[in-house]
């Protein structure tokens, strides 16, 4: 069932929504890793950190509302269920137990790292059939840039 009808092709649309299944996976996991960590972490920078992560969170959860709204747009049912999420994100699994937090910190530097090599794949991927969604893409990978390297001076 078709509700709503692209005005992209159907090649680039699939090009489009391979792209925007994959961000909402990575930002949808990508929130839930730091979410866990964020209840799990202790030592020394524990306040700075915990406050950070929940940064990290909002950003997360906002653009992977954009990504999924964007997908809809196109009329691609978004899927942000937990298997789902599970079986395509490209975020290893988040630490159980507590977390000392220059161990929280490395795994946010990894898991952000992971996420904005896959999201500069999808800026390139849909440069040509969609640069709205690549505008999108560009935006996202901008800002997870920026925690990025906010980790990476917790740190150093």
């Amino acid at each position: 069932m078709s509700v709503v009808k692209s005005p992209l092709s159907d090649a680039d649309l699939k090009t489009v929504a391979e792209a925007l299944q994959g961000a909402l996976v990575d930002l949808v996991d990508l929130a839930l890793v730091a979410k866990q960590i964020h209840w799990n972490i202790v030592g020394p920078r524990f306040r700075s950190v915990h406050l950070q992560l929940d940064e990290v969170v909002d950003s997360a959860r906002t653009h992977s509302d954009t990504v999924a709204e964007r997908a809809s747009t196109l009329g691609v049912p978004p899927d942000g269920r937990a298997a789902t999420v599970a079986a395509g994100s490209g975020i290893e699994a988040a630490p159980s137990g507590w977390v000392k937090d220059a161990d929280a910190v490395r795994t946010l530097v990894d898991a952000l790292g992971a996420v904005i090599t896959r999201m500069r794949g999808r800026v390139a991927a849909t440069g040509d059939p969609d640069p709205v969604s690549q505008d999108i893409f560009i935006v996202i990978t901008a800002d997870l840039e920026k925690h990025h390297w906010m980790f990476q001076a917790e740190n150093a």
